[in-house]
Formats: structure tokens, sequence, C-alpha cells
């Protein structure tokens, strides 16, 4: 172990703590019932037409269940339930069409597994968005999918579609580890996914790997690293298991003995980066790598990175629209997030509603400290003083979290030169909990989080 990694070891054993992964601020455990489809309705009427958006779609199914996944999503078997979750998904982009005119720049499917629509329900599904919404020339659609289910047919009617970028979920290629996690995938069937979909025209790749499994070592992760290399993905993102069974039963199933500890979790980490970094890749945020030319490290460059639901993205629409059960948007007024509950989801769209459950109406304290908290995130360096000056607050206004900072600072984890703050290459596997010294959120409720590495 070099010594830069063991003085991460010993600052992440220290600040052992769960804190949120900051896609939003505030973060979706502090939404409440108050924000409702009429305040939704009322939101989206507001939007001046032409107003730049994405539009995200939740497709809640998969063919069988990953024992590590903490997405929303249930096992279906047969075509009757996905055919009558499409025409769900019509239904409610058609109620939203009629409330507000955007101007859409970018598409995600996400899930789940959106390949379980096939290419027939995906291509139906961006035909009427584009029948129901004005798209800009320039517009990504990219989509989820899983390289297990994916078919060489799907993947040229999904080219047909308009897909340009795919994330392939394959967390680790080490058979064991497969077997532990309930996710059998062989670096051959990832392989010929990637070759369908560059064949098709579908050049925006991106891999998903990830840290902190059971039976993950330092030697597989590097090795899974080497072996995602050969295939050029042009982004890797690199998670850390979140190991929340109290939210999501059915990691119980995972043998919890074989779990890494924070200290190996962050070797682990960061023997990863490095050989990223080796393989040519620049290092983004706390978990993305991307290709030097990609437009992920141009933003980065130039400080127009963002960072949302979907994780670092180059989207700098400030309206994000949610399709789907479980689905999240992003409006100027605040968040709103539809019921997770398929059953109600169905029941509210047939009856001509909006299926918003919950959301958050956001303050200009809100915008104020989410700003901050996105600049740490994802450029590692925030000036305070100057993001307050443009709320009409003096950088005192943060005097509270000062004797934090100042701690961090003592052990090489960020530097402090008055309210510019910078983010050390120690302490970057931490910088949700420099980001959580902002939270005002944090302490006031009882929501469990992953943990900080």
């Amino acid at each position: 172990m070099t010594s830069e990694v063991l003085e991460k070891s010993t600052a992440a054993a220290k600040y052992e703590s769960r804190v949120p992964r900051y896609t939003s601020y505030p973060t979706a455990p502090h939404f409440t019932p108050s924000v409702d489809d009429a305040v939704y309705s009322d939101w989206l009427r507001r939007l001046p037409a032409g107003t730049p958006a994405s539009l995200y779609l939740h497709v809640p199914f998969c063919a069988s269940l990953c024992w590590y996944c903490g997405c929303h999503t249930a096992v279906v078997h047969g075509q009757k339930p996905i055919d009558d979750y499409t025409e769900l998904l019509a239904r409610e982009i058609a109620l939203v069409a009629e409330l507000c005119a955007p101007e859409i720049v970018a598409v995600h499917w996400g899930g789940g597994t959106p390949n379980m629509l096939g290419s027939d329900g995906l291509a139906r599904l961006t035909a009427l968005l584009r029948q129901s919404f004005s798209f800009g020339d320039d517009a990504e659609i990219a989509a989820e999918l899983d390289p297990r289910i994916l078919t060489e047919e799907q993947v040229a009617g999904f080219a047909a579609a308009g897909l340009r970028r795919a994330s392939l979920g394959v967390q680790d290629f080490n058979p064991e580890v497969q077997a532990a996690i309930n996710r059998i995938q062989p670096f051959e069937m990832t392989a010929r996914a990637v070759g369908w979909l560059r064949s098709a025209g579908i050049g925006g790749i991106n891999l998903d790997l990830m840290y902190g499994l059971p039976l993950q070592t330092v030697e597989s992760v590097v090795a899974t690293v080497d072996q995602a290399a050969t295939l050029r993905p042009d982004r890797v993102a690199l998670f850390g298991y979140a190991h929340v069974p109290w939210m999501k039963k059915h990691q119980r199933l995972l043998p919890e003995d074989k779990l890494p500890g924070p200290a190996e979790r962050l070797r682990q980490a960061e023997a990863a980066a490095e050989r990223l970094v080796a393989h040519g890749y620049v290092r983004i945020g706390l978990d993305h790598f991307a290709h030097r030319d990609d437009p992920m490290a141009l933003g980065l460059r130039d400080g127009t990175l963002r960072r949302n639901f979907q994780g670092y993205t180059t989207d700098t629409a400030p309206v994000l629209l949610g399709f789907g059960a479980s689905a999240i948007g992003t409006l100027p007024q605040g968040y709103v997030q539809n019921t997770g509950d398929n059953t109600t989801y169905r029941k509210r769209i047939e009856a001509g509603r909006l299926a918003t459950a919950r959301g958050i109406a956001v303050t200009p304290e809100d915008l104020l400290r989410r700003e901050i908290i996105e600049r740490l995130m994802c450029d590692l360096h925030v000036d305070v003083a100057a993001i307050a000056a443009r709320y009409g607050r003096s950088p005192s206004h943060f005097a509270d979290v000062l004797p934090g900072l100042d701690a961090l600072a003592a052990d090489g984890l960020l530097t402090r030169d008055g309210w510019t703050i910078t983010v050390t290459e120690a302490g970057r596997p931490l910088v949700r909990v420099v980001c959580a010294l902002f939270d005002a959120y944090l302490q006031r409720g009882t929501a469990r989080h992953s943990l900080a590495v």
C-alpha cells in the first residue's frame, strides 16, 4: 500500500460516517407529501415555453434480481406487465405535455432494465416524446442496458429509435463475485453487447463498475478494470456498493460476512482509480472517469459539469421531467417524485392524474447551499464567498461550518484560503463529508445513508 493510500485509509476510518450521495439538495429523504400532483401541475404550467429540459423515464422491471441492487425495480415474467406499463408511460407523457412546452435537450432511460421494453416499446415511446415535445437538434438519447438480455435485434431497433449512448451494468467480471451477488455476466457477454452497439452506430459507451461487493479484493477489482479497459468505453462509473438492507431487504441475501470494511473499500476504490488513470481516463469528481476528449472531461475543465439523479452529467438544463414509478423531477420551484408503488402509479395515471407522491419546494437558502455542494462534488473546489454574494449573503453566514472545515484541513483533506475551499486528493474519497458540513437538513431527520467511502 502506498503512503498516500494509507493516509486515505486512516482518514476514512476516522471520518467513517453515513452521508448522502448529494445527487440533489435537499436530498430525497427530506421530500414530503405536501408537494403533490396539484403542486406539480402548477409548476409545469408556470414553465416558460421553450425552457430547456431533460427527460428521465424509469422502467421498474428486471428479468432477475441482483442482490446488491438499490434501485426501484421488480422481477417480472411475461410480456403483459411490460406492455401495460408502456401504455401508462404513454398516458403520463400526454398528461405532462398538456401542461408545458419545453425544448428537450436530453432523454435518459433508467431502471430497472429499460431494454425489457424491447425495441418496439422504446421506439414507440420515443416517437411519442418527439410528437409531444419540441426536441433540440443535438438532443442525446441514452439508456441503461442489461447485456444479459440484450439482443442484436434490440440494438438495431434502439439505434433506429435514436439511441446514441448506452450505459452497461458490469459491476465485476470475477465469477465468484458474480455468483455472490446473483449476477452472472461473463466478460464475453459484455464484449458482445459493446460490439453490437458500436456496429449499430451507438457510439457512446459507458460501463458501470462497483467496489465494496462481497468477495471483492483489490486484485479482483483491478482485474475487472483492466478487462473493462479493453472494451474502450468512453466513460466508466466506479460506484461503491451501498449496503442498506433496512431499505432493500433483498440485500440480506448477500454474504454480509464477506463484505469489505471501510479501509478495504477505500483500497479497492483507489487501486481501481489509479488503474483507470493509467489507462488514460480523467478522474471526475467522486466516482466517474472519462476519456480526455469526452464531453464530461471537457465539462470538468471548463467548470460546467453538473450532478443530478443519474450522477455526474454534462446536461445543464434547469428542468428534469421524470416519468414512471418512483421517477424524480427537478423544476425551478423544487423537486417532485412519483409514487414508487406500481399499483398506485397505475391507478393515478388511469384516472388522468399525475402520480406525484412527494417533493420539496426549494428556498433561496436551499439554492445557495445546493450550488456550494454541487461545485464541491463536481470540481472539488468552491469559492463560498463568491456564491454567497450572488445570493446576497456574507460568507460569515456559514461561520458554523468553520470548525469542521478546519478539522478536515488539519487532517490534509482540504485546503482553505479564506472561504475558497479545495478538496485535496487525499480528501477526494471523503468529499461527501465536506459537503455534509453545508447540509442544513442532515441533522433534522432520521434518514440512514450509505457509508461515506
